[in-house]
């Protein structure tokens, strides 16, 4: 090309940019100063590179960014300083945009000498904007006796100009949800009550750059006065003291802690290394001992069984006692077999005692067993369940009689099973077993209970085992009557019981959730007056008043439909924030479809929220397979390979947009991870009602999963039971996406970590290449060093961001973000 057609050409480029951008002009800021600031003392008429001072130098001393947010409001007009000193200042406004764009901040005004900084980052010429909050600070000086007037505009693309807003900085609401709020939020991870209820252990985390950070912290419950923070801890059984370890003059040193007085006593001063815990009587301690088996070289090695893939699975575990007042420490098991312990009766004198082993030959690959030990003689007294692959732990009662046994539907002989002729029970739905240790007679106690239990504990004060479950979409917390076999749900604030703890010896519950449109929040109850008029339930600490102080997030609203099957299936959706049903939104269709339901939890790795705060409409769907509805329900995860929740999904879509006037029903994505990552594959094979779709670290070949993901054969025992891919190819060949990619026409992007050890990476490899060899529209975005979960911080982001723009072109027909993470090569 000559130049005189390159410059032209250049110049119609400019003519265009300009033509397509909009200026926004700032007509309010925060300000700062002005300050005066003195010139130094010259003793040398330039510095050490032969520079003359001007006010450059000034101008780079400035000032602490952050006092902008304190200032007072500035509507224009003139700048000046004093006649012998210069003036320094600030003016702050924020951007508040719900799409990506690319612009500059002008500063089109008389003054001389400035700086611009966005999100405390020096700028100059084009800025990238992701969608969110960003605070824009000019930073100015003025030279003695100088008036000078301000005009400050925002240069953004016409595409994007109705998304974008000048707001206050010191406006204190109507701030958008991102992946960095989502991130930056710390949020509750563990609260433990003190024996007598009066303190309580609260532990806390938060994600950040580099490694996540935890936090603990000991309060006194009915104050909230903080009596200890920073240092690990746990509480003794029985009396109100906690401990922690710590590195001694000697060793180890086990140290215990009156949180009334702070007084310390060291009990031990070279502790044995390794995982403990207290026996009821605080005079022994049960370890967890880990045995390293035979080890081979790196380089070359035999794999024995499968699992042997795994780092450390030859390694095992054994339980030994130690005795506090002698310092001698007893080994309690020995053999090659995993063995642990599960509990210890309230008096000390019995120990429940777990033994898992391998047995490749039929299903399930593990087996369990649970045996009574004497603390006392340190004798085996009796085998309570011998191999049974279906029984996970047990507890002891109050009295010492009986065993609470966690387990599946399949335990004891099908015992606990309700599910319909031909169907497997799902090993995700768990179930509650009574024991009887002198009969050896189990009752199953959840059969005819549709929630699927998480956790329980047998509280001795009322006699009431009290645990959570999923409850469909929600996690409640329940009560069981043993004497009666009565259940009750607690009435708690929150939608989703994250945690709880009851005080041993006082009737006192502390406990903390979230819910679809709130973050964590903690709390405690008198558990005497709960249910009655006179209950009280106590804020202790909000979280989410915290994380979301300025921040909108959109409407959540529970939905429901009757799938082909006449069958009803649970929804909710998210409205966009600032909805206006007068308008048509794109939509975001979000599942698991395998064996748990997507629940309502506030902070997720698929957070709803952010994807409303962009202006999306997002539909969660709650598919045939889930647990939380019941035996029958979660049944249908069972050899189905996908046909049951896809079914569901595509109705659902259908039905919503068919429903609700305000989506666009030519503006529909899907994303989904893992089990759902391989329903957004094999959606894409059977439908073309989605306008783009996301999988993550999801399964294109039921075959090479199971054969070659860590847990790849031994979840199929759930999903596939009794199946193998020799003998159900209809499960395994024809319901893989990889055998269909012929069929896919939706724009599929493929998202995976490289060191993924659950859902081997090359499952989207092979996916990828297919749709690829045959020119289907599709990209790859993988994550270097990462696993299952994107857990580091700055990854995180990208890989969120790289959902959006990927949505943003299909959605909102809009690619200048996903050309800005991923600019067009030609290769």
């Amino acid at each position: 090309m000559n130049k005189k057609l390159f410059a032209a050409a250049f110049v119609a480029m400019i003519s265009g940019f300009a033509a397509n951008a909009e200026k926004i002009e700032v007509s309010s800021f925060r300000h700062a100063g002005p300050v005066s600031v003195k010139a130094p003392i010259q003793f040398e008429q330039t510095d050490v590179n032969g520079k003359k001072l001007d006010v450059t130098g000034i101008l780079n001393g400035g000032m602490d960014l952050t006092m902008v947010e304190k200032g007072s409001s500035f509507s224009g007009g003139a700048l000046s300083a004093p006649a012998d000193a210069y003036s320094v200042g600030l003016l702050g406004f924020e951007i508040q945009n719900d799409r990506f764009f690319k612009g500059s901040i002008d500063v089109d005004s008389a003054l001389k000498n400035y700086q611009v900084y966005v999100n405390g980052k020096k700028q100059s010429g084009t800025v990238t904007f992701e969608p969110g909050n960003h605070k824009v600070v000019v930073k100015y000086a003025i030279e003695p006796g100088a008036s000078e007037s301000v005009k400050v505009s925002v240069d953004v693309p016409e595409i994007v100009k109705d998304h974008v807003q000048i707001i206050d900085m010191a406006k204190e609401d109507g701030r958008l949800y991102t992946v960095t709020t989502l991130l930056d939020s710390r949020r509750s991870s563990g609260v433990s009550l003190s024996p007598d209820g009066k303190y309580m252990i609260v532990r806390t985390s938060q994600r950040a750059p580099g490694h996540d950070r935890s936090f603990v912290k000991i309060i006194e419950r009915e104050s909230g006065n903080v009596i200890s923070e920073g240092q690990s801890a746990r509480w003794m059984p029985k009396t109100n003291r906690y401990w922690f370890t710590r590195q001694g003059l000697e060793g180890l040193e086990l140290v215990t802690v009156d949180p009334a007085s702070g007084k310390q006593e060291v009990l031990v001063k070279s502790l044995p290394e390794g995982s403990f815990d207290f026996t009821p009587a605080e005079d022994k301690l049960i370890y967890t001992i880990y045995n390293e088996g035979p080890q081979e070289k790196k380089e070359i090695f035999e794999i024995l069984v499968p699992d042997d893939r795994q780092p450390g699975w030859r390694n095992r575990s054994s339980v030994a006692v130690y005795d506090l007042a002698t310092g001698v420490m007893q080994p309690l098991t020995y053999g090659y077999n995993n063995a642990y312990l599960s509990d210890v009766s309230n008096d000390g004198h019995y120990a429940l005692l777990s033994k898992s082993e391998a047995r490749l030959t039929a299903r399930p690959t593990d087996v369990n067993s649970l045996y009574l030990v004497d603390l006392q003689s340190l004798e085996l007294v009796d085998t309570l369940v011998c191999r049974d692959g279906f029984v996970h732990g047990g507890q002891f009662s109050p009295d010492g009689k009986k065993v609470l046994i966690t387990g599946t539907p399949e335990a004891f002989d099908w015992l606990g099973a309700a599910v319909d002729e031909g169907q497997t029970p799902s090993m995700t739905d768990i179930q509650l077993y009574m024991l009887d240790i002198a009969s050896k007679e189990v009752t199953p106690l959840t059969k005819e209970f549709d929630p699927c239990v998480q956790s329980a504990v047998w509280n001795k004060l009322d006699n009431k085992i009290y645990f959570t479950a999923e409850n469909r979409d929600s996690v409640s917390l329940f009560t069981l009557d043993p004497a009666n076999g009565k259940f009750n749900r607690m009435d708690l604030p929150e939608e989703l019981i994250r945690g709880f703890s009851i005080a041993a010896e006082a009737p006192v519950l502390a406990f903390h959730g979230q819910g679809a449109t709130n973050s964590d929040r903690l709390y405690a109850t008198d558990l005497k007056t709960f249910g009655t008029k006179k209950q009280k339930i106590s804020l202790i600490e909000d979280f989410s008043a915290k994380s979301l102080k300025g921040i909108t997030v959109g409407d959540c609203i529970a939905w429901t439909f009757k799938n082909s099957l006449g069958e009803e299936v649970l929804c909710r959706y998210y409205l966009p924030v600032n909805f206006d049903p007068s308008k048509k939104y794109p939509m975001i269709v979000n599942y698991y479809g395998g064996c748990s339901p997507t629940s309502r939890n506030f902070e997720s790795n698929y957070p709803q929220e952010t994807w409303s705060a962009l202006g999306y409409v997002a539909l969660i769907v709650q598919p045939s397979g889930a647990t939380g509805f019941g035996q029958k329900w979660s049944a249908r995860h069972v050899n189905t390979a996908g046909v049951d929740p896809a079914r569901d999904i595509i109705e659902a879509t259908k039905e919503f947009t068919a429903t609700h006037d305000f989506v666009n029903a030519d503006k529909i994505g899907c994303v989904g991870a893992s089990y759902g990552g391989f329903m957004t594959m094999y959606l894409q094979t059977i439908t073309d009602i989605f306008a783009c779709a996301i999988s993550h670290a999801g399964i294109s070949d039921h075959t090479s999963y199971w054969g070659y993901g860590y847990w790849g054969y031994s979840y199929s025992e759930t999903s596939m039971a009794n199946s193998y891919p020799w003998t159900r190819k209809d499960l395994f060949v024809e319901q893989s996406p990889l055998y269909h990619p012929e069929t896919v026409n939706t724009p599929l992007l493929f998202l995976h970590g490289t060191v993924d050890t659950n859902v081997p990476y090359n499952e989207s490899v092979q996916m990828f290449t297919a749709l690829k060899l045959l020119g289907k529209e599709t990209a790859f975005v993988s994550v270097d060093g990462e696993n299952h979960h994107i857990n580091e911080y700055n990854k995180h982001i990208w890989w969120h961001n790289t959902q959006m723009a990927w949505f943003a072109k299909y959605l909102q027909d809009d690619d200048s973000w996903w050309e800005a993470l991923y600019p067009h090569k030609d290769l």
